[in-house]
């Protein structure tokens, strides 16, 4: 660790109302370099501010000083919370895309010719679309240019702070920028609980479906939030052709996870998220297993 230290001028504006400005704040570095974004959560998290929101670095520069703290260690997780919908053979996701197929590669039958007497194996083949089941977006499925799965790194998706937002389908369908004001985001995964889930395998479920707005979208961005789910059949309103939530979101580099379920069972803060995909190069959506880690860091 090097004795580099950040000197900066920011403004801070909160959720709530209000906000504040600093000039000549000085913070520890744990590099030798640090950009904008990671230094605004940094000082949100050293002087441990509620409802942040938008963000701006004004100034900063690199001194060379001693590190006056050390880090806290973090206590350990006591429980796990399922947040994904089963694939099964058939099980249809999005309307127009082809269900999966599983299927045995190598059936235990099949296996018992290649291993001694009472040992057997299955091995299955699995045929289907990446958006399948409870599935992340990265950059690359919106542009071309943009990081796939191979190329984000895990924290991108994994151990993330998270909070739920309620916004019950039976009240709204399009949820604005205001359901997010008066709450803690700045980076941490936010998780939109509308209790669409209830029509998972139904034809109900691709129809007038909750979503977020583009302003949602702006909002959640400016706030520098680092991952945004819902538990609905897509983020963005499918009734047109534009995909404004998605836009925003992947061109900020905030992942998007779709087809959550089980929110009801979360708190609305105080756990921990995590929703990792396998390392494929040029893929750009693929299905997840998204859990909540109660009872550790919040």
């Amino acid at each position: 660790m090097s004795d580099r230290r950040v000197e900066f001028d920011f403004a801070i504006e909160f959720t709530n109302g209000g906000g504040i400005q600093g000039q000549g704040f000085r913070l520890d570095l744990d590099g030798d370099e640090i950009d904008d974004a990671a230094l605004i959560d940094y000082v949100v998290r050293d002087l441990r501010l509620l409802m942040v929101g938008p963000a701006r670095i004004l100034r900063k520069r690199i001194i060379i000083e001693p590190h006056k703290r050390n880090r806290a260690v973090d206590p350990q997780p006591r429980a796990i919370v399922e947040l994904s919908h089963v694939i099964a053979d058939g099980t249809v996701t999005y309307p127009g895309l082809p269900a999966p197929r599983i299927c045995d590669f190598l059936s235990r039958e099949r296996s018992r010719e290649h291993y001694a007497p009472g040992t057997e194996f299955q091995i299955a083949a699995i045929e289907m679309v990446a958006n399948t089941g409870t599935y992340v977006d990265c950059p690359f499925h919106r542009y071309p240019d943009g990081r796939d799965l191979a190329q984000m790194p895990a924290e991108a998706f994994a151990d993330l702070e998270a909070v739920v937002v309620r916004a019950d389908h039976r009240r709204v369908r399009a949820i604005d920028a205001g359901y997010f004001r008066d709450r803690e985001l700045r980076g941490r995964a936010v998780l939109v609980h509308t209790g669409w889930d209830e029509h998972w395998t139904r034809p109900s479920y691709a129809l007038d479906h909750p979503h977020l707005t583009a302003d949602a979208a702006d909002y959640l961005r400016e706030c520098g939030v680092r991952l945004v789910g819902i538990d609905s059949m897509n983020i963005d309103d499918t009734r047109g052709r534009e995909r404004p939530v998605h836009t925003g979101l992947l061109g900020a580099e905030i992942p998007i996870v779709e087809h959550l379920c089980n929110l009801a069972a979360l708190p609305e803060d105080g756990f921990r998220f995590t929703a990792l995909p396998p390392r494929f190069a040029g893929v750009g959506t693929f299905p997840v297993r998204a859990i909540a880690t109660l009872g550790g860091r919040g």
